[in-house]
């Protein structure tokens, strides 16, 4: 037993010296619509340096109240402006660190392949496509792809005769999983979160103007303390992320 425990400990020193430091943890706070793409980036993150990246997924404002309560996190991807805004308010972001990383879009989506498509104006009657089935979504007040959801909605006049019949939920991709599952008939989600599920079909887009702007910001947080938080956070603005992130439908802004 400890001829294996020496052959390993070496096994690690040489990792390290490879790496040319001590393998490190870095804790990564991220909105739920992230996910399919930012495990992509840590993997490729965790190969080329020996690192650990962990990831907690969750809506943003359940992730930003956590860090404010004092949750051990090194980075915050969040879904919203507002959420990192309260998480800087605090005094828990590290100065110059914040970004702007990614943008999306906002899309209807519909159980299975070959639903018809339909266009998201005025006219569109909703609530007779649902009947007495529901429209899931992330909770309206709370996690921003609801909120974004809610406001479109309610540009277009659609709101008032559909909020009786949405189903709402933790984050985004618990409404994507309704929908998905065929819980649920219509859907409203990112078009990164339709472009991770075959199982779901985009029947239309929300016009960007019906909504406040979507914006994904990255910010590096005051109790990171190891140069691998610093270089993972460097990472996720690399032309290699910049590519796994368009590849899955973000827009990239940073």
């Amino acid at each position: 037993m400890a001829l294996v425990r020496s052959l390993t400990l070496a096994g690690a020193v040489a990792l390290n010296f490879a790496t040319g430091a001590w393998a490190e943890e870095v804790v990564v706070f991220a909105a739920a619509s992230l996910k399919t793409a930012l495990d992509g980036v840590a993997a490729q993150f965790e190969v080329s340096t020996g690192h650990t990246v962990t990831i907690s997924y969750a809506g943003s404002n359940a992730l930003a109240k956590q860090i404010v309560e004092g949750a051990p996190a090194d980075i915050f991807l969040s879904a919203a402006v507002n959420w990192m805004d309260e998480v800087e308010h605090s005094g828990l972001i590290v100065d110059g660190s914040r970004a702007n990383l990614l943008g999306n879009t906002l899309v209807l989506v519909a159980h299975g392949a070959g639903a018809a498509p339909v266009t998201l104006d005025q006219s569109l009657d909703l609530k007779a496509m649902l009947g007495d089935e529901k429209l899931a979504m992330a909770m309206v007040d709370s996690v921003p792809a609801g909120q974004y959801g809610k406001a479109s909605l309610k540009t277009l006049g659609l709101w008032d005769a559909v909020a009786p019949s949405v189903a709402q939920t933790e984050n985004v991709r618990a409404a994507l999983a309704l929908v998905s599952s065929g819980e649920a008939p219509f859907g409203i989600v990112y078009a990164s979160d339709a472009f991770a599920d075959p199982s779901v079909t985009v029947i239309g887009t929300f016009p960007q103007d019906s909504h406040p702007p979507i914006v994904y910001p990255v910010a590096l947080l005051t109790g990171a303390a190891d140069p691998a938080d610093k270089s993972f956070l460097a990472a996720l603005t690399s032309p290699a992320a910049a590519a796994l992130f368009a590849a899955q439908g973000f827009d990239i802004l940073n």
